[in-house]
């Protein structure tokens, strides 16, 4: 692709010598380009096909292992597309009520995280940031920590009301609390300081984590083990209510995220760049970081924390992609649905009945590849 764009400079047209050499690197930088599109094309049209095998397999595994046809039978009995058999209908209960739910949840959070993961590190020019770099995460999951430890004498008309909502709500407040916080101390005279919010994010972080510590101390032993488990994450307190509030909000604002594609480009080059390019950079960071914490706010609120999901995907994929955010962003969404499907298999599966908290898996996932990258980016430093 550069040799034909060079070419195109050194073009002279009374050398027909120069054009034979022209039209041949020509045509090679557009068969080049074309390779990369039908590339990044398969790259999507593999990741449907392993999100759906992944998927099938997710419904198959469990504390009851089924085969992949009496999982479809199954799923058709509770669809009401087959008729209900009468000896056996536990399993399509156990599909409709439990592993649907969850794997939907798993695909909701997955994305989720994974494409503002990427939208964060486009924005911040940052290859290290994450989806609780804003203190989103950690805003909620103080929330949902205070209703756990208090929430039977602070709040006992609350959950009259709300029921097991009350967590939901609540962290989806914390959340939103933080990044007030973080955006108000990073903006001046209607203008966001993005190392500010950086700096802000990491010190509300450390404000809520030694909160979250100090309820941890406070907290009985039934509070404690329930804070614990949910501080790393879990897709198994869902249900289709529930499911529906969250797939209402992410949803949308995932789909609005791809849609700032071409400006999270722009930015790459610079703001100052961007802005002659015509975008109004204010103004997308504002609806970014909105989109990103509405996101990340509900995701959290649900599920819990679970991390490295928006460190590694993006990662990954602009290896394979490349850094063009309009293949970037739905390929980002589909591999992070895939790893947090795979992470959810095998914390159900490897000490069943029991659970392993999902945010473990993706640590031990994601952790050797985040110590990878700081080594890779120390050699580059030497050499």
């Amino acid at each position: 692709m550069l040799n034909s764009e060079m070419s195109i400079c050194f073009f002279n047209v009374s050398q027909p010598e120069s054009n034979a050499h022209f039209a041949i690197s020509f045509h090679i930088g557009l068969s080049l380009l074309s390779y990369s599109k039908y590339r990044a094309r398969g790259t999507l049209g593999g990741l449907v096909i392993i999100l759906i095998v992944a998927s099938l397999y997710s419904l198959s595994a469990g504390a009851i292992d089924t085969s992949m046809f009496e999982t479809l039978r199954a799923t058709a009995q509770f669809l009401g597309l087959v008729p209900m058999d009468q000896d056996n209908n536990s399993l399509p209960q156990i599909l409709g009520q439990i592993r649907i739910p969850r794997l939907i949840l798993a695909i909701i959070v997955g994305g989720g995280l994974a494409i503002t993961g990427t939208v964060l590190q486009a924005l911040f020019r940052n290859p290290m940031a994450d989806p609780g770099l804003l203190g989103v995460s950690s805003g909620a999951a103080f929330g949902a920590a205070a209703t756990i430890v208090f929430g039977v004498s602070f709040f006992a008309q609350a959950f009259a009301v709300f029921g097991n909502w009350l967590l939901i709500l609540v962290a989806f407040a914390g959340s939103f609390i933080s990044l007030s916080v973080v955006y108000r101390l990073a903006t001046f005279n209607r203008r966001t300081d993005i190392p500010t919010m950086l700096l802000a994010g990491v010190a509300v972080n450390a404000i809520t984590g030694a909160m979250i510590g100090l309820l941890s101390y406070i907290a009985s032993d039934t509070q404690l083990r329930d804070l614990i488990f949910w501080s790393l994450g879990s897709l198994g307190i869902t249900d289709w209510w529930k499911l529906g509030a969250t797939a209402l909000i992410a949803t949308p604002a995932c789909f609005a995220l791809l849609f700032h594609a071409r400006a999270l480009n722009a930015n790459l080059l610079g703001e100052s760049e961007a802005r002659h390019l015509g975008f109004d950079v204010e103004k997308i960071k504002k609806r970014l970081i909105i989109l990103v914490a509405l996101v990340v706010s509900v995701v959290v609120a649900v599920s819990g924390v679970i991390g490295f999901v928006g460190l590694v995907v993006p990662h990954l994929l602009r290896l394979v992609v490349g850094p063009d955010h309009r293949l970037l962003l739905p390929a980002s969404a589909l591999a992070g649905a895939i790893l947090l499907i795979m992470a959810d298999i095998i914390a159900r599966t490897i000490v069943a009945p029991a659970e392993i908290p999902i945010g473990i898996i993706t640590a031990v996932l994601g952790g050797p590849f985040f110590l990878g990258l700081l080594i890779r980016h120390k050699r580059k430093q030497v050499f």
